[in-house]
C-alpha cells in the first residue's frame, strides 16, 4: 500500500471550495494578485482560484501581460528543444482516452530493438537533436523493465557526425524506489508521468483495467523517484478529462507538496490536451473539451503561479496555438515529432501513433519559425552535465543567475545546429537572432557567450558554462 504522506495533498472537498471562493474576487482583487505574480516568487492556490474565471478583456490583458513580463524576465528568449522517442507500444493497461490501450485491436504493436533504437537516435541526431524523451507503453518485452535500462544506454550510445544525444528524460511506468535508483543511475535527466487526472471519480471511470487503475501508486511515483535519487521529476495534467479549473489547482498541490516534502518542486510541467487517438471514442469527444482561450489560460496561469518550473508544450497543439503560448510561459517544446515506434527512421504511421499531431513540421522550419519570432531555439544540457540539478537549479534559478548559464549555453547550442545542420537560409537568421540576443543580455553574460561562441565557431563542440 502507498504511504500516505505521498497522498494526503489533494483534499478535493478544499480545492472545490478555492474554485468556488475565486469566483467572488473582484478587479482590485485580482489587479493585485498580478502584481504580486510580477515580483515572481509564485501564487498560493487562494490567489490561483481567482485567476481562473477571468473573463473581462481587460484583465485577461492584464494577466496575459503579467505572464509575459514573468516569462522574460526569468527565461528571456530561448526556448529549449527536444523530440519525443516512442521506443514501444506495448501497454497492459485499458485506458479509454488512448490508443495504446491493451483492448485496442485497431493499434499495430511494436517495441523496437536496441538496434532499431539506435537507427532512430542516429536520424534525430543527424536532424540536430540533442535531447531526446524516451517514451515506452505501460509494458516491456520479455526482458521487462531492464528493457528501458538498456535503451538509455543505446541511445547515449549513437555518435554521427559531430552529434550526439547529450540528454535523455524517460516518461516510462511508475516504479518502485529501487528502479527509480536503477534509472538514476543511467544519468537520465527528468522522470516524467502525468497523473492524466486529479479527480478520483474521473480518473476511475476512463482507467478500466491494469496497473493504472490504482491512483493512489501512480500519484505516489514522484515521491519514489525523489526518494530513488531522480533529482528533476515532471508532472502533468491531460487536460479534456476533467474541469481544468480543478485540474490547475490539484497540480499545484502536488507541486506545492512536493517541495514542502523534498525541498524542490517538478522541474517541468507538461500541459497535452486530449486529441483524437486511433480507437478512441472518448478522445474524439473530450467530456470537458478546453477551448483555445482557456489553454492560453491555463499557460498563463501556470507560470504565474510557478514561476521557475519549466512548462512543456508539445506537438499536439497547432503551430498557431504554440506561436501564442510561447511569450505567456511555454519554456520547451518537442520539434519534428513522431509518436509511433520507429516513427522517424520509417516515417509516421497512424495506425501505430499515440495520438494525433497538430504540428507536423519539421525540426528546421521549427526553428526557422522560432527564431523569426526573435526566441533562440536551444539544445542546452549543460546544468545536467555539472550537476545543476534538482535543488541546487533551483537555488540559481530564484535569484536570476541561472540565465547567466542558461543564455550562454542557449547561444551555443543553437550555434552548433547552425553550423552542423542548418540550411543557408536558417544559418542566416539563426546567427541573426543569436547577434541580438547577446545585444541583449548583460555584461557578464554576454562575454560569456561570445567566448562560447567563438568556440564554436573555431570548431570546438559540446561546450557549455
Amino acid at each position: 500500500m502507498p504511504n500516505t504522506q505521498e497522498i494526503q495533498h489533494i483534499h478535493e472537498p478544499d480545492l472545490f471550495a478555492q474554485i468556488e471562493a475565486g469566483r467572488k474576487a473582484d478587479a482590485a482583487a485580482i489587479s493585485d494578485i498580478l502584481a504580486k505574480a510580477r515580483q515572481l516568487g509564485g501564487l498560493d492556490g487562494r490567489e490561483v482560484a481567482c485567476l481562473l474565471n477571468i473573463s473581462d478583456p481587460h484583465l485577461l490583458h492584464e494577466m496575459f501581460d503579467a505572464a509575459r513580463y514573468v516569462k522574460e524576465t526569468i527565461y528571456g528568449k530561448r526556448l529549449v528543444l527536444f523530440a519525443p522517442m516512442y521506443v514501444s507500444n506495448l501497454c497492459r493497461n485499458e485506458c479509454s482516452y488512448c490508443a495504446f490501450r491493451a483492448r485496442n485491436k485497431g493499434l499495430q504493436r511494436r517495441a523496437l530493438s536496441q538496434e532499431e533504437i539506435a537507427a532512430e537516435t542516429k536520424v534525430l541526431v543527424e536532424q540536430g537533436h540533442k535531447r531526446v524523451l524516451l517514451v515506452a507503453g505501460e509494458a516491456y518485452p520479455n526482458q521487462g523493465f531492464s528493457y528501458i535500462l538498456d535503451a538509455i544506454d543505446t541511445v547515449y550510445g549513437v555518435r554521427s557526425g559531430k552529434g550526439e544525444v547529450r540528454r535523455v528524460n524517460v516518461n516510462v511506468a511508475p516504479l518502485t524506489v529501487d528502479e527509480f535508483k536503477a534509472l538514476a543511475s543511467k544519468r537520465i535527466g527528468t522522470y516524467q508521468i502525468f497523473q492524466e487526472t486529479y479527480h478520483r471519480e474521473t480518473y476511475a471511470r476512463v482507467h478500466l483495467a491494469g496497473h493504472k487503475t490504482d491512483f493512489d501508486w501512480r500519484l505516489g511515483a514522484m515521491d519514489r523517484a525523489m526518494q530513488g535519487g531522480v533529482a528533476d521529476v515532471g508532472i502533468g495534467v491531460l487536460f479534456g478529462l476533467f474541469d481544468w479549473r480543478f485540474e490547475i489547482l490539484a497540480l499545484l498541490s502536488h507541486c506545492f507538496y512536493l517541495e514542502r516534502r523534498f525541498g524542490v518542486g517538478p522541474h517541468t510541467i507538461s500541459v497535452p490536451r486530449l486529441e483524437p487517438a486511433v480507437g478512441s471514442s472518448l478522445a474524439e469527444h473530450p467530456p470537458h473539451a478546453v477551448s483555445d482561450l482557456d489553454f492560453r489560460k491555463i499557460v498563463a496561469i501556470l507560470r504565474l503561479a510557478v514561476p521557475y518550473t519549466g512548462i512543456i508544450m508539445s506537438t499536439r497543439e497547432s503551430a498557431t496555438i504554440r506561436r501564442e503560448s510561447f511569450a505567456l510561459g511555454v519554456s520547451q517544446i518537442s520539434a519534428g515529432s513522431r509518436t509511433n515506434p520507429g516513427g522517424y527512421a520509417q516515417g509516421r504511421d497512424e495506425d501505430a501513433s499515440q495520438f494525433s499531431l497538430g504540428d507536423h513540421r519539421s525540426l528546421e522550419d521549427v526553428i526557422k519559425d522560432v527564431a523569426s519570432l526573435g526566441y533562440i531555439p536551444s539544445f542546452c544540457t549543460g546544468c545536467y552535465r555539472l550537476g545543476r540539478v534538482g535543488k541546487d537549479f533551483m537555488d540559481l534559478a530564484r535569484p536570476g543567475d541561472i540565465r547567466h548559464h542558461c543564455d550562454p549555453n542557449a547561444v551555443s547550442t543553437f550555434a552548433e545546429y547552425l553550423l552542423d545542420y542548418a540550411s543557408d537560409e536558417t544559418h542566416e537568421a539563426g546567427f541573426s537572432a543569436i547577434e541580438a540576443m547577446i545585444g541583449s543580455m548583460d555584461e557578464k553574460a554576454a562575454r560569456i557567450s561570445r567566448a562560447l561562441l567563438a568556440k564554436v565557431q573555431n570548431g570546438s563542440r559540446d561546450v557549455y558554462c
